[in-house]
This record gives C-alpha cells, sequence and structure tokens, in this order.
C-alpha cells in the first residue's frame, strides 16, 4: 500500500492546505514481464525516429526519465505503465530485465498522452553548449540523441547573430530552427519586433517568419553576403511572396474558424452529460463514498463550460 504524502500550501488567508502528492517520493525496481502497458503500439513504432533516438540515448547514457506506472489492483506485485511505452521497448531490445519507475497514486493516462510538453529549439540549443562547456564532444552527443553530428553544430549555433532579447522571447516557443536562420536577415529591432508578433499571433512557422521578412523595411535589414544573395528578388516578386504567404496563414485561420463551432458543440454536450451525473443521486452517492474530489472538479466544468 502506498503512504499518502501531502504537501502543507499556505492560503491567502492564512489557512495550510495539504495537497496530496500524485506520485511516490521513492523509485521502484519492477521486473519488465511485471509490466502491463495500457496502450498497443503502432506496428512501424520502431521504425522512428523517435525510438531510434530513444534507444541511442539509452545505450549511450542510460535511462535519463523513468517510466511512470500504477500498481494493478487485481493482481499483485502488478504495475500498468502509464507513460514510458518506446523507453520499455527500447530496454527490452538492449536486453534489459528490471528498470527503476515512478509510482503514481491515480491510473491517469490522458496527461501523458495529450499533455507533452516538447523541448523547445532555445532550450535544446542551450542544454548543447551548457554540455559542450563541460567537455562533451559534439559527436558524443550526436551519438546520444541518434542525429548527424553536423546537425547538433547547426543547434550548437542556433542563436548566432539572434539577439539576446529575441532569443529569450523565444526561449519557450515551439518554433523551428529555421525561423532563426530568418531572424539573423533582421536587424536586432526588427527581430525584437517580429518575435512580439509571433507571440501576439501565437504563430511560429516558418511560413509567418518569411511574411514578416518580406514585410522589413530595408533599413531594418541585416548588411550580410547571405541577406544579399536572399535578396535577389524585385519588389514585385517579394508582393507576390508576401501574398502567398498571407494566403496561406488566412485558411489556417478559416481552418481554426471551422473547427470552433464543433468544439463548442462537443463541450456543450459534455457539460449536459456532467450536470446528469450530477443531478443523479446514486452517481452522487458513489462519488462522495468513493471520489469526492471528482464531485468540486465535474462542478468546476459546469460552471466553466456554461460561459461558453
Amino acid at each position: 500500500m502506498l503512504e499518502s504524502v501531502t504537501t502543507p500550501t499556505p492560503t491567502s488567508d492564512g489557512v495550510t492546505l495539504g495537497i496530496a502528492s500524485g506520485f511516490q517520493r521513492e523509485l521502484i525496481e519492477v521486473p519488465l514481464d511485471r509490466l502491463v502497458p495500457l496502450k498497443r503500439l503502432r506496428r512501424d513504432s520502431k521504425l522512428s525516429a523517435k525510438y531510434a533516438q530513444i534507444l541511442s540515448s539509452i545505450r549511450c547514457v542510460g535511462l535519463v526519465e523513468p517510466p511512470v506506472v500504477v500498481p494493478d489492483e487485481r493482481v499483485t506485485d502488478q504495475f500498468l505503465l502509464l507513460d514510458g511505452h518506446l523507453r520499455i521497448e527500447a530496454l527490452k531490445e538492449l536486453g534489459v530485465d528490471r528498470v527503476e519507475c515512478l509510482i503514481a497514486r491515480d491510473d491517469d493516462t490522458y496527461t501523458y498522452n495529450k499533455r507533452v510538453t516538447r523541448l523547445p529549439p532555445v532550450q535544446e540549443h542551450r542544454m548543447i553548449v551548457r554540455a559542450v562547456e563541460r567537455g562533451v564532444a559534439p559527436s558524443a552527443i550526436a551519438d546520444a540523441l541518434g542525429l548527424e553530428v553536423q546537425s547538433v553544430r547547426k543547434r550548437l549555433k542556433l542563436l548566432d547573430g539572434v539577439c539576446v532579447e529575441a532569443a529569450e522571447l523565444l526561449k519557450s516557443a515551439p518554433c523551428s530552427m529555421r525561423v532563426f536562420e530568418i531572424l539573423r536577415l533582421m536587424q536586432p529591432v526588427r527581430q525584437v519586433e517580429a518575435a512580439e508578433l509571433m507571440i501576439g499571433q501565437n504563430n511560429f512557422t516558418m511560413m509567418f517568419a518569411k511574411a514578416l521578412l518580406a514585410a522589413t523595411p530595408p533599413a531594418q535589414l541585416a548588411n550580410t553576403k547571405r541577406l544579399s544573395r536572399a535578396k535577389k528578388n524585385d519588389a514585385s516578386q517579394q508582393l507576390a511572396q508576401l501574398e502567398r504567404e498571407l494566403a496561406g496563414l488566412q485558411n489556417q485561420v478559416r481552418s481554426v474558424e471551422d473547427s470552433y463551432g464543433a468544439i463548442t458543440l462537443q463541450l456543450t454536450v459534455a457539460k449536459a452529460y456532467v450536470a446528469r451525473l450530477l443531478a443523479n443521486a446514486a452517481v452522487r452517492s458513489w462519488l462522495n463514498n468513493n471520489r469526492p474530489e471528482y464531485i468540486a472538479e465535474f462542478r468546476n466544468i459546469t460552471e466553466f463550460t456554461s460561459h461558453v
């Protein structure tokens, strides 16, 4: 039986509340044959670049992020695998028979499957820079990440020619490396303006960055040989390119508008369904006895969706 761990948290009125931890504090070593996956991997999953990176990383530096499991209440010493299916497959391929796991307290798979935070390029760049500064060779980093050495060197020089302010604005943005190549063609002031525009529009695509470059006044362009090659087109060609980029952006906006109605309808139906659950005395009694914390969450859902 897992012990409950609570963390005292003071509120604005001075009252201290105990917030239950979602995980057991200590890792536990589990045999791979005692793990039951909660989802079936695609047949071609082992052919993906992501799997190759995981396999290469484990082979070079070991397992960095432990899989997340929850005890199976039906079978003793058996665990349900919530997150880390590819890691487990890679460990099996490498001949490992036991792994240290993080023990969750709820069998929640939605968070791991739908709320994944990808590593932004700027953060990846800073990690590689820090590793190189500590004496790790780019070739070793490439082996660990399953990348080409040239690709690691490009990531190492990601922010060359990009001002500090623009890099700071985009440090958590999910933009591609090509976006930073486009920013280098602008003066620092324009780089900051472009970064703010991308954040304001929540659009970090290369298409939008190219549109911003085409709309940049000549006085705010960087004076480099690379820029002179990139700016051979005359004004009419630049205008045509800008129109194409803006047309693409308009298509994206229309796509969001088309899906907005369906999403709103789904939220409305979900709100009505949850409200019916709360109105059912038997369901409400079961929740009070078994999952009292769900009642407050369900009420929050109905209150939130009622404003849609």
